[in-house]
């Protein structure tokens, strides 16, 4: 069951707790969250070597990774999240635009320099989520709603990415393995975070 928020008020839950739903989702799927974590990681590395090739498979297949714990933080079945995250390819044509231009915009706001780089990478954070629920947008407006959607929100998704470095600090003294936990949790708490913003909008 997805734990929810009063939405009644305008305002945002605090980042705690959104990181304590995310916990909640995980309660009882951390395996598959860690086997697809694994995976994920595993195929990007590969592909790494290739880097056009890369390119087409890894950008469409991160969409899919975050999708899959957009269904788990809804309550959806997640026994399978490991085959769940290649779904996208089933439309691969529209995963893979959207995943391109989003890149595309990111770098070519990152030429102008660094710091708009970042910012228009959180104002279009939300693509992946609203191409799967607005099968009806094409990517272009898939992106432009994820920028409105962000208007005065990137800064807290930022300072949520902030709160995991504590964990990120620790994983590097695993010599990275703990990152097969610690994505899946930041990768509910963003999936949690754009759930609230839907409900807010939609109030």
């Amino acid at each position: 069951m997805e734990e929810t928020f009063n939405t009644n008020t305008q305002e945002m839950p605090r980042n705690s707790e959104i990181r304590r739903a995310a916990r909640y989702a995980l309660k009882d799927n951390w395996t598959q969250a860690v086997l697809a974590t694994l995976v994920f990681t595993l195929i990007t590395a590969a592909a790494g070597s290739i880097p056009f090739a890369g390119l087409l498979v890894v950008c469409p297949l991160e969409f899919g990774f975050m999708l899959c714990f957009l269904r788990l933080v809804r309550g959806e079945d997640s026994s399978e999240m490991v085959g769940d995250q290649f779904n996208v390819f089933s439309k691969y044509g529209r995963y893979l635009g959207g995943s391109l231009l989003v890149t595309l915009y990111v770098i070519l706001w990152s030429l102008l320099l660094l710091i708009p780089g970042i910012i228009k990478s959180y104002a279009y954070a939300m693509t992946p989520y609203i191409m799967n629920d607005h099968p009806e947008l094409d990517a272009d407006d898939c992106i432009h709603e994820s920028r409105m959607m962000m208007k005065g929100n990137k800064w807290k998704l930022f300072c949520l990415d902030l709160s995991f470095i504590g964990w990120a600090i620790l994983c590097l003294l695993t010599l990275c393995i703990g990152f097969l936990w610690l994505q899946p949790y930041i990768e509910a708490s963003h999936a949690k975070f754009y759930e609230e913003l839907k409900a807010r909008q939609q109030a």
